[in-house]
């Protein structure tokens, strides 16, 4: 059944907006909008100094809206905080699949961070945006052959996922310089998410099976080629549970005691990513400052436990890094009311430029970004445009009356929205723009009908 919010000029679109003063005291996965996200006295919504309506008037719609400032203050977070807790080398590393490119990549290379990739092209994109190749991890669970190639070509840090990439490298590398590598194990701890994401227990496609970690030493131990620098794991992705990320500190250290045994000194450890971000009210992520404490405690007490040196300790923020620092605006087009069942607003986007929804059942939030301050009066769904039944990005959304033309923001869209977009049913994907302090910059450009035949080939015997 339809059912509507009471008119309430209290409840409207401001209501989603962190209270003046306190976004600085949290980090920016806690919060819905990015931090710099505020009302202008036109009652538009503003990111980054910039007008969100007047960005769609100048950019078109839909349009990616990226905040420098929140994606620096989490890099900065993070970065800060491991130099505080822990009292050995760090590494920050960027898990570039949630959103690559060269200007982001950049972004975060300015500010200390190294870039994880698992691919060719997120590694070409790596190298052309500057990133030196010994912060470059190349991840991945079937690495061709012709991209573990141009990892050791490029020299960066190859993070080993099977036997199968083990034995090719030892090979590849054979008479050449020894090639830099970690090795990734499946750690064997579970994690309350969505189980598409839980990537750390043993039912995995990635890693290697613990049981199998003492034949691999053996092998790296016999080939001199190969130049183990240490161990990879990870958990999950989208987790607000500290407990496994704690846990997850004594069963690498002993891995790396194990290592001993084989005559190799393991200098990394790197403990992956996962910290969740703030999608809806009801989460309610751990802080970085306490995530990274509590990893940084962990892996600390287990190697003084053991008797360890203290390994370069290495993390994979991606979602929590970006996630919150983006908004997708669109524009509103048809709507349809379903009598005594629903009410349909259609955006002219979708599931191309945001799949999660149909994928994992994500859940966001909604502004109605061209007045801020209509009370929420309606429960609609909101709609995407393409030819599919489950094209839907929000259920049940409140919303104030709505007319073709409203321009809506959905928040927390930085992580896996453009990096998973789409051209279904041929539809263009958008343009991103990066705002800061009253100017945005186009860092990717829109598509256009032209972009969509690019690699299109019309054999001769169908053309006339």
């Amino acid at each position: 059944m339809v059912s509507t919010v009471p008119p309430n000029v209290e409840i409207s679109s401001r209501h989603y907006l962190e209270p003046p003063g306190q976004s600085e005291a949290v980090s920016p996965n806690q919060l819905l909008l990015p931090l710099t996200a505020t009302v202008n006295d036109q009652d538009h919504l503003e990111v980054g100094g910039c007008d969100v309506p007047l960005l769609l008037e100048r950019f078109g719609s839909p349009l990616y809206i990226l905040d420098a400032e929140s994606l620096r203050v989490a890099c900065q977070q993070y970065r800060d905080s491991f130099q505080r807790y822990y009292p050995g080398e760090s590494l920050v590393i960027y898990a570039s699949k949630a959103w690559n490119t060269l200007a982001v990549c950049a972004l975060v290379a300015r500010e200390g961070l190294g870039i994880d990739v698992v691919s060719a092209g997120e590694l070409y994109t790596a190298q052309i945006a500057g990133i030196p190749a010994d912060i470059t991890y190349f991840h991945g669970n079937n690495k061709s052959r012709e991209e573990l190639e141009m990892a050791v070509a490029t020299g960066c840090r190859v993070v080993v996922d099977n036997w199968l990439e083990l034995k090719t490298l030892a090979n590849l590398a054979d008479g050449a310089d020894p090639t830099p590598i970690l090795l990734r194990v499946t750690p064997g701890i579970e994690c309350h998410t969505h189980e598409y994401i839980r990537t750390g227990h043993i039912d995995s496609k990635f890693g290697f099976d613990p049981d199998q970690l003492e034949a691999v030493f053996e092998f790296v131990s016999q080939h001199p080629s190969l130049n183990c620098l240490g161990v990879h794991a990870h958990i999950g992705s989208q987790i607000f549970e500290l407990n496994p990320h704690a846990d997850l500190g004594g069963v690498m250290a002993n891995w790396l005691a194990m290592a001993q045994g084989h005559g190799l000194t393991l200098s990394e450890l790197d403990v992956g990513g996962g910290l969740g971000i703030r999608y809806t009210e009801s989460d309610d992520p751990p802080s970085i400052d306490t995530w990274a404490k509590t990893v940084c405690e962990a892996v600390l007490m287990a190697c003084q436990q053991r008797n360890l040196p203290l390994p370069k300790l290495i993390c994979e923020p991606g979602r929590s890094l970006i996630g919150t620092a983006c908004i997708t605006a669109y524009t509103i087009g048809s709507q349809k009311t379903v009598p005594g069942i629903r009410s349909y607003a259609a955006v002219d986007g979708g599931m191309s430029d945001n799949p999660r929804p149909i994928t994992y059942q994500s859940i966001y939030r909604v502004l109605l970004a061209n007045r801020m301050s209509a009370p929420l009066s309606e429960t609609v769904t909101l709609a995407g445009k393409h030819c599919e039944s489950g094209d839907i990005l929000i259920n049940n959304a409140q919303l104030p009356e709505l007319v073709p033309g409203d321009v809506v923001a959905i928040p927390g869209t930085g992580a896996y929205n453009y990096s998973m977009a789409s051209n279904y049913n041929r539809v263009p994907r958008p343009a991103a723009v990066l705002a800061h302090q009253g100017e945005a910059e186009l860092i990717i450009r829109r598509e256009t009908l032209q972009d969509l035949l690019r690699q299109d080939c019309l054999p001769e015997s169908l053309n006339g």
